[in-house]
């Protein structure tokens, strides 16, 4: 007699997510309290910090963490958690106006070039290819260091050159769309060019485009710390996270947190932005599906 074939159990998580396919996961959740720790440490540094990040004390630099300064002090004798506070505002303000000035500039860019078509779609896609060609970073690296421009020079530069890679992506979304019946019943009942790109359009590749926000903040965050590590973004002196790497990197075995406490915040800030974008995505994907 053939044996029955004994279905295999549904583990308990994975039963809760299929009732629930809205239902956050814990990774998600956490990422997010992450995020909004920073946030608050960013917005409100002088509540948040115990000591002024800027105070020089020579006679307590290089000590370990313990006492009054939970993470130890640096070679001037600066309060290692008031800076690394501090420096979530550089941190998240930088990225942040980063990943908003792409996305605006890239989604106009993708709708009208994806919507119309023809020689507009080709100029932009022309002028796209220029600036893809040129990496980012290390323009901003010669623009930088030549004219001198620091944060707001490296901000604006890494705006433009990180707009092709969004555009790419977005303008395929359009694309995909443009030819669906919802458009094409919108043309038909008279709909203008504009109001079919921000009523229908938009609403549309929104998944799209949380998930191209939370990426260029991301890389936003990398691209500003690696150029103060460079000592070519925030002015010396600075609570940076990315200049704090710099600074203390020679005294890492005196007191490794000095080191160790700014690239954590770097990685935590980019692995939970990354965890809520990716979750988003998802979860507009999913809500455009049952509709």
């Amino acid at each position: 007699m053939n044996a029955d074939v004994v279905p295999t159990a549904i583990p308990v998580e994975r039963r809760r997510r299929l009732a629930r396919p809205d239902a956050m996961p814990a990774s998600v959740i956490v990422a997010g309290i992450v995020l909004a720790v920073m946030a608050v440490c960013a917005l409100l540094p002088r509540l948040v910090a115990p000591q002024d990040p800027a105070l020089i004390n020579p006679t307590e630099s290089l000590q370990r963490p313990g006492g009054a300064h939970l993470l130890g002090t640096d070679q001037l004798g600066r309060d290692v958690l008031s800076r690394v506070i501090h420096g979530a505002g550089t941190a998240l303000s930088g990225p942040l106006i980063i990943a908003t000035a792409t996305i605006v500039l890239s989604l106009a860019l993708s709708l009208v070039a994806g919507y119309f078509g023809g020689w507009v779609d080709a100029i932009v896609g022309r002028g796209v290819d220029l600036l893809y060609s040129l990496p980012p970073l290390i323009v901003a690296i010669v623009l930088v260091g030549v004219f001198g421009g620091g944060y707001w020079l490296a901000i604006g530069v890494l705006i433009v050159l990180n707009i092709p890679q969004n555009v790419r992506i977005m303008r395929a979304a359009v694309i995909e769309r443009r030819g669906l019946p919802y458009v094409e019943a919108a043309e038909t009942l008279g709909v203008s060019p504009l109001r079919i790109m921000v009523r229908h359009l938009l609403p549309n590749i929104a998944p799209v485009v949380a998930a191209c926000f939370f990426l260029r903040f991301t890389y936003g965050i990398v691209d500003l710390s690696s150029l103060s590590f460079l000592g070519l973004g925030v002015p010396p002196g600075s609570s940076d996270w990315g200049r704090m790497l710099a600074e203390n990197r020679v005294q890492i075995f005196e007191n490794a947190w000095a080191s160790i406490a700014p690239g954590l915040a770097l990685v935590l800030t980019a692995v939970s932005a990354n965890f809520v974008g990716d979750w988003l995505y998802e979860h507009f994907e999913r809500r455009g599906r049952t509709r």
